[in-house]
């Protein structure tokens, strides 16, 4: 997803490990007490060849939202995996975009939990993957062990048939679950959830969400040395598209002409590029949009505390390594570029499309350029505020004729610290002696904040044992039989979600 699994590389090397392998054997209080954790376990390795085939075939059936594929038939299937999941009730709920899935299994219990699963993945380009990225192949990884590499296997479908498998194995052992469930599962996250609002706040939706003590994503959370980081938090995102064009500046070509008209003729494309300079300072990272500021809320003492403390555990120069880089931004301490990445909103250059980019040259003045842009936002910023703020700086500016076409975006999600679910999440991973790094805000973006903010308003955030990288990038993996005993395979990982609602039930 953007953009819990995005953060991969970081995860590898912020937050601490297991001491020893607790966490992957040790069942959870409630659960253990109950004397269902070795029932559980029996049945989940039972289950592990049919859950490892029925997400080799839900990787298969990929739903694609830039590209229009395979839309009814993906959210028809997420439906047809719930109900096999043990959800009495699953339907396909139309939105102005592409249909959402909406599923509750009531177990009879006190509290109830909400899922956010996303059906959806990336684009991929087939030549850059080591094997098909549709055919879920189970390879050997060194220092992982057996991963099975596939579009979409750690973003997200991995670690949410993790999530069913667990549901698969209650069944089969005969168990009750320790709380109700609601799942809500969109198919447009990877273009920025535009109709995800109107899907939780359908009707028959908004009243089961409700009643849930929160929101949690099935994730593979884990980093290469067994850890886990909890963020309270998420980025807000826009994605748009900046687009300068003869037709609507009244100036240049209306399509394609000869670069050598360029002596008498204006161009688009430096149309664009100068309305793109007016965003940002020289160097690119202060954002100038008159008004940007505003609202920007300073990170909190008990938030730099806690990113210290997860820049303690960290190496700055196995992170840079990760990245490719050699210096943060304006040479900051370490702590300092942490604090940035957490408290600052930005407008970056995704892409830039204009004119001939094929091999060799192609003397043309194009009739049109086009900008690809997101803005990330952060508390107490708006989607609506920092939109409209764009659209007024450009008209100011004298670029009114520059299309600013919003294709997705929300605002930022908070979860407090003391909320039921971080706290059950740090008691499943705690309790089998994980080292746990509480970040104050990642700086992806997912649409919690429809669940976080009114009026919704509950909890929402990540969870989950497992590991895999490689979101939106070729060869994505996700591990299935780990060889590091630091790290959950997929029946660990299914165990822990497994876990995980026990602990919701029984945390006070």
């Amino acid at each position: 997803m953007d953009e819990l699994t995005s953060q991969a590389s970081r995860r590898q090397v912020l937050g601490g490990g297991l001491t020893g392998a607790g966490l992957l054997a040790s069942p959870g209080i409630a659960l253990a007490a109950g004397g269902d954790a070795a029932k559980l376990a029996k049945a989940v390795a039972a289950g592990h060849d049919a859950a490892v085939q029925r997400l080799r075939n839900w990787i298969a059936l990929p739903s694609i939202a830039a590209e229009n594929r395979n839309y009814p038939a993906g959210p028809e299937y997420m439906k047809q995996l719930a109900l096999d999941a043990g959800f009495q009730h699953a339907e396909v709920v139309p939105t102005s975009g592409k249909p959402g899935v909406f599923a509750t299994l009531d177990a009879g219990a006190k509290r109830t939990v909400g899922l956010y699963f996303m059906y959806d993945v990336k684009q991929y380009v087939p030549e850059e993957w080591d094997n098909p990225p549709l055919e879920g192949r189970i390879i050997d990884k060194p220092g992982f062990g057996k991963v099975i590499t596939a579009r979409g296997a750690v973003n997200q479908k991995g670690p949410e048939s993790a999530m069913l498998a667990a549901l698969h194995a209650f069944k089969a052992a005969g168990l009750k679950l320790p709380v109700n469930l609601v799942l809500v599962a969109e198919g447009e996250e990877e273009i920025g959830s535009p109709h995800f609002r109107e899907l939780v706040t359908a009707p028959q939706v908004m009243a089961a969400v409700k009643k849930c003590e929160g929101v949690m994503i099935p994730s593979a959370d884990q980093n290469e040395a067994g850890g886990v980081e909890i963020s309270l938090g998420a980025k807000g995102i826009i994605e748009l598209e900046l687009v300068a064009s003869g037709a609507k500046w009244g100036r240049g070509p209306l399509k394609d002409v000869h670069s050598s008209l360029k002596a008498m003729i204006d161009s688009p494309v430096w149309r664009l590029v100068q309305a793109l300079q007016t965003l940002v300072s020289a160097d690119g990272n202060t954002v100038t949009i008159e008004g940007w500021y505003d609202n920007v809320r300073p990170l909190s003492v008990r938030e730099k505390a806690l990113i210290a403390d997860g820049a303690s555990k960290s190496s700055q120069a196995e992170l840079m390594k990760a990245y490719g880089v050699q210096h943060w931004i304006d040479d900051l301490p370490f702590v300092q570029a942490l604090e940035r990445l957490a408290s600052q909103p930005t407008v970056n250059i995704e892409g830039l499309v204009a004119g001939y980019t094929g091999p060799g040259g192609k003397t043309v003045l194009p009739g049109k350029a086009t900008a690809k842009i997101d803005c990330r936002l952060v508390p107490d910023m708006t989607r609506a505020e920092a939109t409209a703020k764009l659209r007024a700086h450009l008209d100011k500016h004298g670029f009114k004729d520059v299309e600013a076409n919003v294709t997705g975006g929300y605002d930022p999600t908070e979860v407090a610290e003391n909320s039921r679910l971080i706290r059950a999440a740090i008691a499943t991973y705690k309790r089998g002696g994980a080292s746990v790094s509480i970040n104050p805000r990642q700086p992806g973006s997912w649409p919690g904040a429809v669940f976080t903010a009114a009026p919704v308003s509950i909890p929402a955030g990540s969870f989950g044992l497992g590991y895999g990288t490689g979101a939106h990038a070729p060869n994505e993996f996700y591990v299935l039989e780990s060889s590091n005993p630091k790290i959950a395979g997929y029946d660990q990982a299914a165990l822990g979600f497994a876990d995980f609602l026990y602990q919701m039930a029984a945390v006070s």
